[in-house]
């Protein structure tokens, strides 16, 4: 489970994400949702530990990890376009993770195949990243992602720039993908039909009158 409490982040004197609370289920998906600018991408940054928070915490499957670095947090992340490393190949990517954290290469590939399955590309494995699809890398890069088995998995805009059809047909694929995992997700868009094809709960950022975000649980 992921907890957020009163989360608020400030740059250059203003304010962007203010007081803002939601709490997450264990193995269930929440979208972010709002228009560019809103401070989606920044309240990810936050939780995953990447930029400072003014005030607030960040509970993960009860532990406080608001002081942690972002290694210690057991939260994995996404970025935008799958963002795969141009030199390793699919299973070297997928695996990344895991030779970071020191695993046994036996179990590394014992992992990578096993996530191969799940994302549906079996024989991907010493495939060249330059030769994917735009929805196949970004099934690796969700592998890759979910590949040390985080607490909470944050994915930031994960389908953008992909055709509409596409878009929502691999929106369906992952959001099935994700279940199967079980792994606690939350997911920053800014299409509300995508949102509502992945997730179990929506949280709406808005900008207010006064240049300050808040969040309405939907």
């Amino acid at each position: 489970m992921l907890n957020v409490n009163n989360l608020t982040v400030s740059r250059d004197s203003r304010i962007v994400l203010n007081n803002i609370s939601f709490v997450v289920p264990d193995s269930s998906i929440t979208a972010i949702l709002g228009p560019s600018g809103v401070g989606k991408t920044t309240l990810l940054r936050a939780i995953a530990g990447l930029i400072r928070i003014d005030q607030g915490s960040i509970v993960v499957n009860n532990v406080d990890v608001t002081n942690l670095p972002t290694h210690q947090r057991g939260i994995g992340l996404m970025f935008q376009d799958g963002q795969l490393f141009p030199t390793m190949n699919v299973a070297d990517n997928i695996r990344f993770g895991l030779r970071m954290r020191k695993h046994n290469k036996r179990e590394q590939m014992q992992r990578v195949n096993e996530l191969l399955e799940l994302i549906h590309l079996p024989d991907y494995a010493k495939r060249d990243v330059s030769t994917l699809s735009g929805g196949e890398t970004r099934r690796i890069a969700l592998a890759r992602a979910i590949a040390p088995s985080p607490a909470v998995l944050l994915l930031d805009e994960p389908l953008t720039g992909l055709e509409e059809d596409l878009r929502y047909n691999l929106a369906r694929e992952l959001a099935t993908i994700l279940r199967n995992t079980e792994v606690t997700v939350v997911m920053v868009t800014h299409d509300r039909y995508e949102a509502e094809i992945m997730a179990d709960a929506i949280v709406q950022l808005s900008t207010r009158g006064d240049g300050n975000n808040g969040a309405v649980l939907e």
